[in-house]
């Protein structure tokens, strides 16, 4: 059988997205190395279970070929460059929605140090083929509570509506 990957452009965080159409063992991997902020971040890979497209100007997913994914539970690792290595797993089973899928948590202590992320999403059981899956993103953000620990002088308003937290790229800005 063929790996068949196909990229297609779709709004989304990036200009395009990857799509796939079916395959036996299915690896993903990736790393960044990025000097963080003291503090304690989660790591989430963005995907959804079916093809996204637009229709007559509305977003439409296309479920048609999402296979496999609720046989054996998806493997995801994080591994850090002092030492951290966290994982967890979930059936794929949620399809015609983007949803984070939670990687693991990991701690900077030393924000002058830059700090090396490894991770993966892994489902390797060649008893049956999976496919169907759109990958979007691998994306780390600050965990709430001591994004905003870190920001107590700000006072938030009750009438505000939903709070709206940006870390600015250099890494030291919240946006409201």
């Amino acid at each position: 059988m063929e790996l068949i990957w196909s990229l297609f452009s779709l709004v989304c965080r990036f200009a395009s997205v990857a799509y796939l159409q079916q395959i036996w063992w299915f690896e993903v991997d990736g790393e960044v190395e990025f000097p963080f902020p003291a503090g304690t971040y989660s790591m989430f890979f963005r995907l959804q279970l079916g093809r996204a497209s637009k229709r007559f100007g509305r977003r439409v997913c296309n479920t048609e070929h999402v296979h496999g994914w609720d046989k054996k539970p998806a493997q995801f690792q994080l591994w850090t460059s002092d030492g951290q290595h966290a994982s967890s797993q979930c059936i794929l089973n949620e399809t015609g929605k983007w949803i984070e899928y939670h990687i693991g948590d990991f701690v900077v202590d030393n924000a002058n140090a830059s700090t090396k992320i490894k991770f993966s999403m892994t489902q390797i059981d060649c008893t049956h083929t999976k496919g169907g899956l759109t990958l979007d993103s691998a994306c780390y953000s600050p965990q709430i509570a001591e994004a905003l620990a870190m920001h107590s002088e700000l006072q938030l308003s009750q009438e505000a509506g939903p709070l709206l937290v940006v870390l600015e790229p250099d890494a030291s800005v919240l946006t409201f």
